[in-house]
């Protein structure tokens, strides 16, 4: 069953397709999503942790070093943790990002859901996040994932993107449009 849906044509599309699909062989797809969250947080979290992937001073050996004590500091599961080391050792750790976000997309795809992008001008609490998946469910007729960020530049309501759909109720978008109104 092939679940790619074009993700493969690019460079974090490849390896998150690779680790997807060792996931779903390995039967810990749920696993591997939870440890990349994981991931996904350090990297904001951690400045350490994000300049080493992104450091073009250290070598191959370093780099797997430091990401395998990473790896074992946060109880990242296996799988993810040896992906972390071919990643180092390829020297592809600096497009962890999308793969992320890739990997993500083709498991709410597995399930059946439908991965949706948020941002937001301040963290959304579990009430406004239940509430927005409730409310995008019924617009696009199936389950929704949701990928959340902050920008504090939207000044307030959200950037939501479905696949290509794209509904963006900021503030800075209103006021930009506002503007643009008023030049005539």
């Amino acid at each position: 069953m092939d679940n790619s849906g074009g993700i493969q044509a690019s460079l974090s599309g490849r390896y998150a397709t690779a680790l997807f699909d060792l996931a779903r062989e390995g039967g810990s797809i749920a696993t591997v999503e939870s440890s990349l969250a994981t991931v996904k947080q350090a990297l904001t979290d951690s400045a350490d942790f994000a300049a080493l992937t992104k450091s073009p001073l250290l070598g191959r050996d370093e780099t797997a070093r430091g990401v395998a004590a990473a790896a074992g500091a946060m109880k990242l599961d296996p799988l993810t943790t040896r992906f972390l080391g071919v990643l180092a050792q390829n020297r592809r750790l600096s497009a962890l990002p999308g793969m992320i976000r890739d990997f993500r997309t083709l498991a709410a795809r597995h399930r059946g859901e439908v991965t949706a992008e948020v941002v937001s001008a301040h963290p959304l609490d579990a009430a406004q996040v239940t509430e927005l998946k409730t409310q995008l469910r019924t617009r696009v007729g199936r389950d929704v994932n949701v990928d959340l960020s902050v920008d504090p530049a939207l000044l307030g309501g959200l950037v939501v993107k479905i696949g290509s759909q794209m509904i963006d109720s900021s503030i800075k978008t209103r006021l930009n449009s506002l503007a643009h109104a008023m030049k005539g």
